[in-house]
């Protein structure tokens, strides 16, 4: 009999806010996601507390005899200075500042992170995907998006809208919070701002010139 079938998991569930017996979709897998780096400076020690926490977790399930299946992505584009969906990409901005192509900045800080994790003796992922390397998917998802229409596009640019996903969803289930109070804690939209509504983010956005 495996390890794992004689051992009792509990895992805190955020939609019910409590711990519960983990249960995998399929019996003796797990599928593990982790957001990995935005790869346009040197990792920091913040950085690896995160990966240190995933590569317990890793470690763990397989000493359970689960078959895992980590995925850690690289975002190597597409992650802006202003987290209000404004300013120009961080690798971008970092390949100007230093002169030098995007994706060299992308290639120093992927090799400096990998590097950093090794001296931590993190296990690597099963998958590690780029963002670049995905972008057809990620356009096929937003035109399902906006099929549904639960986003909208001005000007190039893709917003997801909140107020219409709340109408049929429960937006913020997840995190306890309610649209009303998300609402009152939003900044107003100036004379600049595209969007419909302070709380809407962007799915995509138009390159500048």
């Amino acid at each position: 009999m495996a390890l794992y079938k004689n051992q009792i998991l509990k895992v805190y569930n955020s939609l019910s806010g409590k711990k519960e017996i983990f249960k995998p979709i399929n019996e003796g897998h797990v599928g593990m996601y982790v957001c990995g780096p935005t790869v346009y400076s040197n990792v920091h020690l913040g950085n690896c507390r995160t990966f240190m926490s995933f590569d317990m977790i890793f470690r763990y399930l397989r000493h359970l005899e689960y078959k895992v299946r980590y995925v850690r992505n690289i975002t190597d584009a597409g992650h802006l200075v202003d987290d209000a969906d404004d300013g120009e990409d961080k690798i971008a901005k970092k390949a100007r500042l230093e002169q030098i192509e995007p994706m060299e900045v992308v290639q120093r800080y992927t090799v400096d992170f990998h590097n950093i994790l090794q001296k931590f003796n993190f296990l690597s992922p099963s998958i590690e995907p780029t963002a670049t390397g995905h972008i057809i998917e990620q356009i096929e998802i937003i035109k399902d998006i906006l099929e549904k229409e639960y986003a909208y596009e001005i000007n190039g640019s893709v917003y997801f809208n909140v107020k219409k996903f709340n109408e049929k969803y429960e937006y913020g289930k997840l995190s306890g919070r309610k649209l009303e109070d998300m609402i009152s804690n939003t900044r107003e939209l100036t004379a600049q701002d595209e969007k419909q509504n302070p709380q809407d983010f962007a799915l995509w956005k138009k390159a500048e010139p």
